[in-house]
């Protein structure tokens, strides 16, 4: 954000140093949330001790997953992709297999088979945007006005809202300052302080955390400020332990249909950035391309022992705050994690950061998601007073907020478990499809936010 309010759309004219930093911050904002996913995946696997899903991993693939996607969307989306939660469900099945050929498999080997129903799922994706490009994104959009996006766009906010106040409890004073940094600097900031209000909340509140924690407080439950365990015990420089997959049938069966919600939720993602960018990248460089570059990061990271990726709200909230929406400062952002990946010691070190401050920059981030689809939803003029509109909205509001747990259900002994997110989107479209009094035409020259 500059003096003038307004966004910043070449951080070259900022010079190269502050270019770094604000491609650090979007590397702070990614990283809690995707370090997150192998350590509740191992938690899955945790009977026999072994850590199979690994951070460095991780990191790599969403490195270079990031980028492929910026060079399938012709370098215009300012879009990061982190690991995906969507697909924590699957893994916890597949680690609880334990019947037939899954009886004398190792946590590794499980690992192994899920990731190809990763790849599988990342092909899902190529199909989708195979269709779109066929069949035209006009047809398409037509089942996706801003009366279906707007409302899943605020309930990706608001569904991520119980995080940040789960992470925020484990030490209220660290998260209060934590926002407040960020608030005090994007409000009355000057200059690179304004740009940077993430980067800065987390630095300074983590050097509060620092003084508390050598000065013998702890967290309200007794724990320690901050672990530096896995820290003293990663090495300095290291390749990350890659893995091959393994394809099984009963894998993929529980794997690949998760591809369904992620692909509601980048359609969603898609629109949030829209808006936020005031660019229309659902027709330029469209959703096919989007959905091929995510699918490609999704099947990449299972072919080399990853968690599938996804476009992350949370630098979609960072692009809000800060008013810099140049898509090489997220490439950026990428070339950071890949670095990171070959530096065990530094990628704990950041890892060690305690979740209150992540619970406290959430707190922004997240509210942030929920006001762009609000702004969606106004800018595009969508008429409340149409009872078909209210219809529609309020049912997406309730699935995608009313259904915390998703919804799972069995088809040919295989269990299927739909996000809340999927629910959301399916009910909005098919609602939208059905319902008659359409009032939006899509056009694909409209620029989002202007």
């Amino acid at each position: 954000m500059n003096q003038s309010n307004e966004a910043i759309r070449d951080a070259r004219s900022l010079g190269i140093p502050k270019m770094l930093l604000l491609g650090l911050q979007h590397m702070f904002a990614m990283f809690g949330a995707t370090i997150l996913v192998p350590i509740l995946v191992n938690s899955y696997f945790g009977a026999q001790g072994v850590q199979v899903l690994s951070v460095q991993v991780t990191l790599f693939c969403a490195g270079i997953g990031t980028l492929f996607f910026h060079l399938c969307s012709k370098l215009k989306v300012p879009a990061f992709l982190g690991s995906s939660f969507a697909y924590l469900g699957g893994f916890q099945t597949i680690a609880n297999l334990d019947s037939g050929e899954f009886a004398a498999m190792t946590n590794a080997d499980k690992l192994s088979c899920a990731c190809g129903g990763i790849i599988i799922a990342g092909a899902m994706y190529l199909a989708l945007a195979l269709i779109i490009r066929l069949v035209g994104i006009k047809r398409v959009m037509r089942f996706l006005p801003p009366v279906v996006t707007g409302p899943i766009i605020i309930c990706i906010g608001l569904s991520l809202a119980p995080s940040a106040v789960t992470n925020a409890s484990s030490n209220w004073l660290i998260a209060f300052i934590a926002l407040a940094v960020i608030v005090i600097f994007n409000i009355w900031g000057k200059g690179m302080l304004k740009i940077l209000p993430i980067l800065l909340g987390v630095v300074i509140s983590y050097g509060v955390a620092l003084i508390m924690h050598y000065t013998g407080f702890t967290n309200p439950d007794g724990s320690a400020i901050l672990d530096f365990a896995s820290v003293a015990s990663a090495g300095i420089l290291g390749a990350p332990p890659f893995q091959f997959p393994k394809f099984n049938l009963t894998a993929i069966f529980v794997m690949a249909p998760i591809a369904i919600a992620s692909m509601m939720e980048h359609i969603g993602d898609m629109s949030a950035i829209s808006a936020t960018v005031g660019e229309n990248f659902i027709s330029d460089p469209g959703l096919h391309r989007t959905l091929l570059g995510d699918g490609l990061a999704t099947a990449f990271a299972g072919l080399l022992g990853g968690p599938a990726n996804t476009t992350y709200g949370e630098n979609t909230g960072v692009l809000e705050l800060s008013k810099v929406h140049d898509p090489s400062v997220i490439r950026l952002a990428a070339v950071y994690a890949i670095l990171l990946s070959f530096i065990p010691k530094m990628a704990y070190l950041i890892g060690s950061v305690p979740p209150a401050i992540i619970g406290g920059v959430s707190f922004i981030l997240y509210g942030m998601i929920s006001a762009i689809g609000v702004r969606n939803i106004v800018e595009n003029h969508v008429d409340f007073t149409n009872s078909r509109n209210l219809i529609i909205a309020a049912v997406i509001l309730v699935c995608g907020l009313g259904f915390s747990k998703g919804l799972t259900f069995s088809i040919g002994g295989t269990t299927i478990t739909l996000t809340s997110l999927a629910i959301a989107a399916i009910a909005g479209i098919v609602l939208n499809a059905i319902l008659p009094g359409k009032d939006y035409e899509y056009d694909e020259h409209y620029t989002v936010g202007k």
